[in-house]
């Protein structure tokens, strides 16, 4: 395979990762939510946690998604195996 198509594999790859490290962190913390804290607390706070819980899960799966993309471009050459998504322009 050439680069393009690595490059294109790694992106929707990429991408599928971070929907399901997303779903994964918003789900474990709805439930921990829904079993400690909403039986407590009344109707509208709940309204108010989910907000929470989402503006949470988003930073939480941003944070998780670096490591993991860390960890992989410090294992592989990404120069070696994919093209650049932007290439400097030429100057006259």
């Amino acid at each position: 395979m050439n680069k393009k198509i690595n490059t294109l594999l790694f992106i929707l790859g990429a991408t599928i990762v971070n929907i399901i490290i997303f779903g994964v962190v918003f789900f474990v913390l709805l439930i921990l939510y829904g079993r400690l804290l909403a039986p407590s607390v009344g109707e509208g706070v709940n309204q108010w946690a989910t907000a929470l819980i989402f503006v949470a899960t988003i930073a939480l799966s941003f944070i998780i998604y670096n490591r993991f993309i860390k960890v992989f471009t410090n294992k592989i050459d990404m120069d070696k195996y994919f093209d650049p998504l932007v290439k400097p322009r030429r100057r006259r």
